[in-house]
């Protein structure tokens, strides 16, 4: 076997040359020779290849998690306003009150965008948004978490362009406003650019579906658009290592559909109101194997499906293929039996196939059929995660670079000499500098109202309509912090996504995790995903903020080595009234400025040792969970007695980008005098973190610090009509700096790429 050929050629062959399945069968799958094993002894038997395709599928890394579940059960998943426990149905579900819930939830889409850009990002945003609109819910917002290698390279920019303009494209068509996100840039992200798209939806109480199975005889129909070649196998191509080879395995790329699945939504919350579903499922990945064996086995029963009765938009599909499909915008529905017409109605309706395809059986089975004959029977309980599927704990070492860490010392940087030189190249790093360019591709105000557009916070904040409620929604992850300290790192990321919610006068209400890392037989890879892991699980139990789900992409790595590990926060704050809303631009001049949190003499970590000075390996930045809990509740003290005028988080560039940010909406500036007990450089540009910019009406300045009773703080200074100052240096004006801010990408981009993307401006 030719070993670069396609995943869906490789089946091919197998199937006309091969007829016999043999262990090397398997591990053409992806299985090893233990699982192969494994599978015999749970049927009793040699599977056939359409059954062996089967657990390739269900038992690939990427629908299994075999090698992370036994460390995601650490996690803490139980919360007051939980609805459903964590990880049993497509996403998280949460009580807001009033008969509402906040549906949510972040996937990855790396490894087809790596190879189909604008494929593999668009079907990422329409997955995602399946699993919210299957439960019942209307999704209300999108938000993204992207990485990709150095922006000045072509490969970096073929790769981006594709992606936003598939986030874009799907989003914008499908009619969900993209609100919010993150982008980083970095080498190691190079060749496996993270891809992470969340959706949150809202749903009231009575009105949700169960991903489940019920009742010996009832209709199993498959319902959305026909079913195509596309994604085959795109379970296991996400559950291997990036190659020079990976292109060839471009079937794996589903192919979307974003009006298609604007149908698709419509007909699906309009049939939940008949009464007549039973259980709904998205057919994600691993496409009708995982559907069917999900459902049942959370029910309990079996089904028999007749693949013949599959809808298709090709001809002489095999059964592996049917099985194995991840063609977009489809759902498997289990209906009343005897109410089928009413379901049939709807879609027929939104003009979408719909087929009665099986039934409901008792014996816990799935046999599968085509044109009579019995192509597959498997037991629905062992294909699952938390059933049969083999689980691992892999072994884990601390990496060899650590060693590098713990030679750093900050006494060797030199305290540089112009400080405004090195505040400008900051603000123009692409990590930092204005992501309009990207943003303005995405339209945030389709088919919703979002409060946030014009007015800027920390977390983007979205109406819920009919209540004065507001959902607030961020996506978070710093991972060189987690790179030098997986544990502290992404305590740090949990952190600040709830500092982000918290400074936009939110509750943090929940947690959805994107776990992004590489290969997990590497040791020292699993040695971060482990760490990371349990400082999550530290984090969310001290902010009360529980786990609902997510998932894990393991595998993002190449021949190069893994990317930085990347477990990505997304979460959802609740504002009991949208007009408590805190946002982060200044409002008058003289109004008085204040760091809240502990200001540390620390440049560890941050993108001024990183870029500037050129330090790769130093330890993550200063963190105290105890201090930033406390300085979270003193925040949301000081905004509901409103004595802050804004709230704007110190993070990624430090204090000065922080006191830019604040100062652009309004073309409003800063005077401000440095702490000398603290390097200079580590005052304006370090990432200490657990700190809060914060601006005070001068007539409120010392009920304010009254109020801030034990908590460190400093004044630094005051509002200015536009003059940026700096212990008395004249640094321009805050228009300047914008421009700087604004015009960065011309540095990196192209000019062919750079005229398409600053178009957008």
């Amino acid at each position: 076997m030719v070993a670069h050929i396609s995943l869906a050629l490789q089946l091919f062959i197998i199937t006309t040359f091969l007829m016999e399945v043999t262990v090397k069968t398997a591990q053409q799958l992806r299985l090893t020779e233990e699982e192969f094993e494994l599978i015999k002894q749970k049927l009793g038997r040699t599977p056939n290849f359409n059954e062996l395709c089967a657990f390739s599928g269900m038992w690939s890394e990427h629908c299994s998690y075999k090698n992370s579940i036994k460390w995601l059960k650490t996690l803490p998943r139980e919360g007051d306003r939980m609805l459903v426990k964590a990880g049993e149905e497509n996403a998280g579900l949460m009580d807001i009150g009033d008969g509402l819930g906040v549906v949510f939830k972040i996937e990855s889409h790396n490894h087809p965008s790596a190879i189909e850009p604008f494929q593999g990002a668009a079907t990422g945003v329409g997955g995602i948004h399946r699993d919210i609109f299957t439960m019942g819910a209307r999704p209300i917002a999108a938000l993204n978490s992207l990485r990709f290698g150095k922006l000045e390279e072509d490969k970096t920019q073929h790769l981006l362009s594709g992606v936003v303009h598939g986030i874009g494209h799907y989003g914008n068509c499908f009619g969900v406003p993209t609100v919010g996100g993150e982008i980083y840039f970095d080498q190691c992200y190079h060749t496996n650019p993270l891809v992470n798209a969340m959706s949150v939806g809202i749903v009231k109480a009575g009105e949700t579906i169960s991903a489940t199975a019920k009742g010996k005889g009832n209709p199993v129909m498959f319902v959305g658009s026909a079913t195509g070649k596309d994604g085959i196998g795109g379970a296991s191509f996400a559950s291997a290592d990036i190659t020079e080879e990976s292109a060839q395995d471009l079937p794996a790329v589903q192919v979307g559909d974003p009006f298609q699945e604007k149908k698709l939504l419509e007909a699906c919350l309009e049939v939940i109101q008949t009464g007549a579903v039973v259980g709904m499922q998205d057919m994600g990945a691993a496409g009708i194997i995982c559907s069917t064996s999900e459902m049942s086995a959370k029910g309990e029963v079996g089904m028999r499906i007749d693949l013949d009765k599959v809808p298709t938009r090709q001809k002489n599909m095999k059964a592996w293929e049917l099985l194995l499909s991840e063609s977009q915008e489809r759902m498997l529905l289990v209906a009343e039996k005897g109410r089928e017409q009413e379901v049939q109605k709807v879609f027929d309706k939104w003009d979408l196939p719909c087929s009665v395809i099986g039934e409901v059986t008792d014996d816990g089975m799935l046999n599968f059929y085509m044109h009579g004959e019995l192509e597959a029977s498997l037991p629905a309980h062992d294909l699952v995660l938390g059933g049969g599927a083999p689980q691992y704990e892999r072994a884990y070492r601390e990496p060899a670079y650590f060693a590098e860490i713990k030679k750093f010392d900050p006494s060797k940087v030199e305290v540089p000499g112009n400080f405004k030189i090195i505040a400008e190249q900051i603000i123009q790093l692409p990590s930092i500098a204005s992501k309009r360019w990207i943003y303005t591709q995405y339209d945030s105000m389709v088919g919703t109202v979002n409060s946030s557009t014009n007015l800027p916070s920390d977390a983007s904040v979205v109406v819920v309509k009919g209540t004065k409620k507001g959902i607030a929604v961020t996506t978070d992850c710093n991972s060189r912090y987690v790179f030098a300290d997986p544990f502290k790192g992404a305590m740090i990321a949990v952190s600040e996504a709830a500092r982000n919610i918290v400074c936009s006068g939110g509750l943090p209400l929940g947690v959805t995790n994107c776990l992004n890392f590489g290969n997990p037989y590497d040791p020292e890879v699993y040695y971060q995903f482990v760490h990371a892991v349990k400082g999550m699980g530290e984090a969310c139990k001290r902010f009360d903020t529980p786990v609902t789900g997510g998932n894990v992409s393991f595998y993002n790595q190449n021949p190069d080595g893994p990317v930085n590990p990347t477990p990505t926060i997304g979460m959802v704050g609740l504002l009991e009234d949208i007009n408590n809303k805190m946002t982060l631009d200044y409002k008058n001049e003289g109004d008085v400025l204040y760091v809240l949190g502990t200001m540390t003499n620390d440049i560890s970590g941050s993108e001024y040792l990183h870029n500037i000075t050129g330090v790769k390996y130093s330890p993550a930045p200063y963190f105290d969970l105890e201090e930033e809990y406390i300085l979270q509740q003193k925040i949301r003290q000081l905004i509901d007695e409103r004595l802050i005028l804004s709230a704007h988080d110190v993070s990624e560039g430090g204090l000065f980008v922080t006191l830019c940010e604040s100062g652009f909406s309004r073309e409003l500036g800063f005077s401000v005098i440095s702490n000398n007990s603290c390097r200079k450089d580590a005052w304006l540009f370090g990432e200490g973190q657990s700190r809060v910019l914060v601006s005070v009406e001068l007539e409120r300045v010392k009920e304010f610090e009254a109020a801030l009773g034990d908590l460190p703080f400093e004044k630094i200074g005051v509002v200015t009509t536009g003059e940026v100052v700096i212990d008395g240096d004249f640094w321009g004006t805050i228009d300047w700096w914008k421009e700087e801010y604004d015009t960065a990408i011309e540095n990196y981009l192209s000019k062919e790429t750079a005229g398409s993307a600053l178009s957008a401006i």
